[in-house]
């Protein structure tokens, strides 16, 4: 169990609950169940109710909350430079969005660098899912709710972003390192489509002959049409990306939700094989006392047949 004597306090609940996210998960049902069984000793249900409902973090979700709980204000940092993309990117100021994005990518690695560090030094052998980490930090700059969320330092499981901040759809998708309207690119690649295959712009000079201009007229329409042909497929397979991450995340949800429900039937297992335990040892200490009490009860007997027949050998001299 996390240091510290059990105190019912909500302060001391809480500190107690954040020393619980701080160590290893490995230790963390263990943790939480001798937590459990004190607060049931000092009387708190309420408390005790609390540490049951708290979950197990993954590896992942552990190293983040190391960060969130160790170094705050590096969290505090990572918000704000959230706040600043977003506002560029309302304003869609592209030179700053990339100066911007570039430090997004800067401070996200030094997060994760200082994560691991932390991470290690609490468990110098562990494997770390430094991936899952840089996901999770990326979603927070993306996200203001999963931001929120880090900064409790209470994650039980990692989180992605399939975009990045307020982005307005559907003519952006994502901010990369350059800002990209999808509509513009477009619309430049079939502009230079147009240029390679006419030699340059469509321009009707007096000179042309009807046969060039009606050409023209008719490249220029198969130009269009393959824009809007384009721009369905766009549509469609953005609508289909959104769909996929959203089954994604609930499989991945659905997959944790598993994984925790097996933890938590694991610590009941080992909560009633203790109890069963105890139970098979008050049986056996119960069944010592009935054999005691067997050999008290034969030897009284067998006092009480002395003494009659002592009785009886006396009632017999004296009638002699």
């Amino acid at each position: 169990m996390p240091s510290g004597s059990f105190s019912g306090a909500p302060g001391a609940t809480d500190d107690l609950i954040q020393r619980l996210y701080e160590q290893p998960p490995d230790g963390f049902v263990a943790a939480r169940t001798a937590a459990i069984d004190e607060a049931k000793r000092a009387g708190d249900r309420d408390t005790a109710k609390r540490l049951a409902a708290l979950k197990k973090p993954t590896v992942a979700a552990w190293v983040v909350n190391l960060l969130a709980l160790r170094r705050p204000d590096l969290i505090d940092e990572l918000v704000e430079l959230s706040s600043a993309l977003r506002e560029a990117q309302r304003g869609l100021q592209g030179d700053q969005l990339r100066e911007l994005t570039a430090q997004r990518r800067q401070v996200v690695s030094a997060l994760v660098g200082a994560a691991r560090k932390l991470a290690l030094e609490a468990e110098p052998d562990a494997k770390l899912p430094l991936g899952e980490v840089e996901a999770t930090l990326s979603a927070a700059l993306a996200e203001p709710s999963v931001a929120a969320q880090v900064r409790t330092g209470r994650l039980i499981r990692a989180a992605s972003y399939a975009g990045f901040g307020e982005v307005p759809k559907p003519r952006l998708r994502l901010v990369s390192d350059t800002d990209t309207d999808l509509d513009t690119d477009l619309d430049a690649d079939l502009d230079a489509e147009e240029s390679d295959e006419e030699g340059g712009e469509v321009v009707e000079f007096p000179q042309q002959s009807t046969r060039e201009r009606q050409a023209a007229e008719r490249r220029r329409r198969q130009i269009e049409q393959r824009r809007r042909e384009l721009r369905r497929e766009l549509g469609t397979a953005e609508s289909a990306e959104h769909r996929a991450d959203e089954q994604l995340v609930r499989a991945e949800n659905a997959e944790r939700d598993a994984e925790h429900l097996v933890e938590d039937l694991d610590a009941e297992l080992a909560e009633l094989e203790r109890r069963r335990t105890e139970a098979q040892a008050d049986v056996a200490r119960r069944k010592q006392a009935r054999r005691t009490a067997e050999r008290d009860v034969a030897t009284a007997r067998r006092r009480v047949g002395d003494v009659q027949a002592a009785l009886e050998d006396l009632e017999t001299d004296e009638s002699d």
